[in-house]
């Protein structure tokens, strides 16, 4: 730290002084060593956001230009010492330079050659010179191309004599201690960074063909180690290959030479050279394939059959860029890749390759290739495969095994809807075998089916609601008829899901008379429950108290919720049914729920039955908020749905007790705003006047306590003040001052959702309220400086700086009002020019809060929020800079003042791939296309 204060200013001949006290004694320079490559690091490496730009700017340029002191002591310590502790310190601290050093110190010297021939074939020092080596390859430049090759020949023949290309890798490194390890781990990095950067150049000289073969080779055998990371880092390589290969010329045809025998034209020359590595390749994605999310039968390490609990990411990471590759690959040569999964499957049939984990990634594999066949050969393989696979079920005896392979059937199927669009017969048998699946008690297998079958539905939902070729109704009637006996095995959640994906197929029915008669035929069986459950309330409302019925009732309509989310608007047939019971048992339990709080206090809400009783409540909400968002007549549902609603709902909201206020009375009121817009402004009053106030005053005292209310109440807010801000206008004026007074709570919370959306409501309310000009200059008198207070207040705290796009936006929007003179009221009796006045008020604001601030700075920056107010990202840039002179004086870490722009960076690139990935057949899950792209 104060090295990084006093140098260049105070200190110039720092580095001249630390190199020449090295040249005195080797323990010195052993330590001298440790703290350039500390400085290297804090310059080069941590400098963003620890000091301001123009400053890590000064700090590089000094270090560049004093760097031949530095690269002369390293030099004289490579060719000269004999201390080892020494050589390893100074081939570390190098490491650290090589990222950023001027580059002819690494192309224009004997560095590479001193490296490979005095340093990488001694255990001691190989590791971290491979490390060097591997910086090396990766820098990224036109020229040096015969140094590039000169790094890549001298460093595989050494590696030749280390590890003769016939030794057995993957037992090698099983054996391995930890230094050996290692090694191999290195390997992988250099070989994988230098043939990713310089591959080409390699492949375009003629004599170092044999060389570039041996490298690859060397890849293969890694690629076979049993250790995760390794393979993670040669897979990177391997769909690097396979993706450039791919795009150089994607519609060359793919037959493969190797199977035709002949040679043919017409494969990419580039293509060609690669063809017998890239078989080996296939090989290996096929029989190392991670598991995929969907799959949830697992083997555990006892060789059990279970169902997984946890999704592990690490895997489900693994499975994508393991699936894009072999896509890829495909791609290049669907004949050897089809080639190699037929064999393995024949070997599984036959019994010699016969296991659990060899069947599950060879199935993953299949269905990690959908899309990249031609849709004929597609279909060819798949009848193959699932004839093969069904035979294998009859086959095998044990319920373990039955398991295994129902979950590999079941993978497969649900990843090739098209296949199953265009083939009814398949896609009958394979629904028929989900039924059957759906009474196998095994672990995993039912909740597989079900998911399996909600997919397939969701993909080929019309095909089940017209009658196919060769049948004499719809499948979905034949669903409907036999629903009791698909379904009676199943455990709720399962039902659950179950009767969402019937949903879709009866969602996907054009003709209204035909779709409401589906809909009461498939709502008949919980409707009975439900009908006699109102009948017996009916007559004796105790009912309502029973365990059994309660828990009946909430797991109805869990039903209907699934239900209503598939078919979407046309429920409102099935809603309006028993919408009116729905809301009296909404009241009924309301009051069980108080006058059980009042009986035994608030500890009774944990009990069961009272837990039971809320859950119906929350569902009844979820129903009805999940129905208005899919709906598509806002008047019918403003004149028929909400008054009811609003009658059992607000005053019992208001009533309760806070710990039995359900939050989603909020999200439900939210969903009705955004939906309705204007038709519900002057409703807006009533709602506010029944769960405003109570709310806030239940998550005024903390920021922690009832964190569901906290996010649906600010929801609320934000749905009135983008839809109904004319609402706002007509509450009475201490109410809006609530309503600023938790806008600005909201903006300074901890949880960063609510701060966002706190952020989010005051930018556009100050946009609204410029729009109505009877009501802006009294609110710009009354609130304007004080918003500008808070705002900075949350600008200046460290655990805010995730907003600052926002805190720039609404900041350069408030000082643009100012300037603009679109404030007309003055803002202070005293003074009759507002700029001034604000100038003033917000370098007052600084000093006070950060007494160590000069006049200068504070003047520079006030200066600054009026001259850069059209300009967002100079305007962040320039708050940004005033915070890091805050931190950098108090000594305070400044990394996350970047934090915001690691996130959108991140968020950028996955966009990118995304668009990359849409425009290769068969690189996304089937299941993440949209609808459009599916049919």
């Amino acid at each position: 730290m104060i090295l990084k204060q006093e140098w260049p200013k105070h200190w110039p001949t720092f580095i001249s002084d630390i190199v020449g006290a090295s040249r005195t004694s080797e323990s010195l320079c052993q330590n001298n060593m440790i703290i350039l490559k500390l400085l290297s690091e804090e310059v080069f490496d941590f400098s963003s956001g620890q000091m301001t730009q123009v400053k890590a700017k000064h700090l590089k340029d000094s270090m560049c230009n004093e760097f031949s002191q530095i690269f002369q002591l390293c030099q004289f310590v490579m060719e000269n010492s004999q201390n080892a502790p020494l050589v390893q310190a100074t081939l570390e601290t190098l490491l650290r330079f090589l990222n950023w050093i001027p580059l002819g110190y690494i192309f224009e010297t004997k560095l590479i050659s001193t490296l490979v021939y005095k340093f990488l074939n001694v255990p001691m020092f190989r590791n971290v010179t491979l490390k060097c080596l591997t910086e090396i390859a990766g820098v990224s430049v036109n020229q040096y191309e015969e140094q590039f090759v000169n790094l890549f020949t001298l460093t595989m023949d050494q590696l030749k004599q280390m590890l003769p290309l016939n030794t057995n890798i993957r037992l090698a490194y099983s054996n391995g201690k930890d230094d050996e390890q290692n090694f191999i781990q290195n390997l992988s990095l250099f070989l994988c960074t230098f043939l990713k950067e310089h591959g080409q150049l390699i492949e375009k000289r003629p004599n170092l063909r044999e060389t570039l073969v041996e490298a690859l080779h060397y890849m293969l055998l890694v690629s076979e180690v049993e250790e995760t990371e390794i393979f993670k880092i040669c897979l990177e390589y391997w769909n690097h290959l396979a993706a450039e290969l791919y795009r150089e010329s994607p519609f060359s045809t793919s037959t493969s030479p190797l199977l035709s025998g002949s040679q043919h034209f017409d494969v990419p020359p580039r293509r060609h050279l690669y063809l017998p590595v890239l078989s080996k390749v296939r090989t290996l994605m096929v029989s190392r394939m991670a598991k995929p999310e969907e799959v949830l039968v697992v083997e555990n390490d006892q060789g059990e059959v279970v169902r997984e609990f946890m999704k592990d990411t690490d895997s489900i990471n693994l499975y994508k860029n393991m699936r894009e590759t072999l896509v890829y690959l495909t791609h290049l040569d669907y004949a050897d890749t089809e080639r190699i999964m037929t064999e393995k499957l024949h070997n599984q049939v036959n019994g010699t390759e016969w296991s659990w984990r060899n069947l599950n990634t060879l199935c993953w594999a299949i269905g990690s290739i959908s899309g990249a066949m031609h849709e004929e050969d597609e279909k060819r393989f798949l009848v193959t495969v699932i004839k093969d696979l069904l035979g294998l079920c009859e086959q095998k005896r044990g319920k373990d095994n039955k398991a295994i392979i129902a979950s590999n059937i079941m993978y497969i199927v649900g990843q090739y809807p098209r296949f199953l669009r265009a083939h009814w017969k398949f896609l009958k048998t394979v629904v028929n075998k989900l039924f059957e699946f759906m009474h196998e008690t095994h672990d995993g297998v039912q909740d597989m089916a079900c998911d399996t079958f909600i997919k397939i539905a969701q993909k080929c939902r019309r095909h089940f609601v017209q009658v196919q070729v060769g049948e004499v109704m719809p499948f979905i009637d034949e669903i409907l008829n036999n629903i009791n006996t698909i379904i009676c095995d199943l455990q709720p959640q399962q039902v659950h899901t179950f009767y969402e994906a019937v949903g879709y197929m009866i969602g996907a029915q054009t003709d209204q008379a035909v779709q409401e008669h589906l809909i009461e035929k498939y709502m008949l069986l919980p409707n009975q429950v439900w009908d006699s459950i109102i009948q017996q309330a009916t007559k004796n409302v105790d009912i309502l108290k029973d365990a059994e019925t309660v828990r009946q009732l909430g797991s109805i309509l869990k039903t209907n919720v699934r239900a209503c989310k598939a078919v979407g608007h046309p429920f409102v047939v099935q809603l309006g049914r028993i919408y009116l019971d729905m809301l009296n048992v909404y009241k009924c339990l309301s009051e069980n729920i108080s006058s059980a709080i009042q009986t035994n206090g608030e500890m009774v809400t944990k009990q069961p039955l009272i837990r039971s009783m809320r859950t119906v409540k929350r569902e009844t909400l979820k129903l009805i908020s999940g129905w208005v968002s899919r709906s598509n007549d806002p008047q019918m549902v403003g004149e028929n749905f909400v008054p009811p609603l609003l009658e059992a709902v607000l005053i019992d909201y208001q009533r309760n007790v806070p710990a039995a206020r359900e939050p989603e009375v909020l999200s439900t009121m939210a969903t009705i705003v955004n939906k309705l817009g204007g038709h519900i402004t002057g409703e807006i009053p009533k709602i506010f006047d029944a769960v405003f106030e109570c709310t806030l005053n239940m998550i005024n005292k903390d920021f922690e306590e009832y964190p569901e209310h906290r996010t649906h109440f600010f929801y609320l807010l934000q749905a009135v003040n983008s839809q109904c801000f004319p609402a706002f206008l007509s509450i009475p004026p201490a109410q809006f001052k609530l309503v600023l007074d938790s806008i600005i709570w909201a903006f300074k919370h901890t949880m960063r959702n609510v701060a966002d959306t706190g952020l989010q409501i005051l930018y556009t309310l100050l946009q609204n309220v410029a729009q109505e000009e009877a009501a802006a200059q009294s609110f710009y008198q009354t609130y304007f400086c004080d918003i500008l207070q808070h705002i900075f207040s949350v600008v200046t705290d460290t655990s805010h700086t995730a907003g600052l796009t926002m805190h720039a936006s609404i900041l350069a929007y408030m000082f643009n009002l100012v300037e603009e003179g679109k404030i007309s009221t003055s803002l202070n009796p005293a003074s009759q020019n507002n700029q001034g006045y604000v100038q003033e008020y917000v370098a007052n604001l600084l000093k006070t809060a950060f007494p160590h601030l000069q006049d200068a700075q504070v003047k520079v920056f006030v200066t600054g929020l009026f001259s850069l107010n059209q300009d967002i990202p100079a305007f962040k840039e320039h708050l940004r800079d005033f915070l890091v002179q805050i931190k950098e004086f108090a000594g305070e870490d400044t990394t996350d003042l970047f934090l915001e722009e690691r996130e959108t960076s991140l968020r950028q690139a996955q966009e990118e791939k995304h668009k990359l990935q849409m425009s290769v057949p068969g690189i996304l899950n089937p299941h993440e296309l949209p609808e459009e792209m599916c049919d």
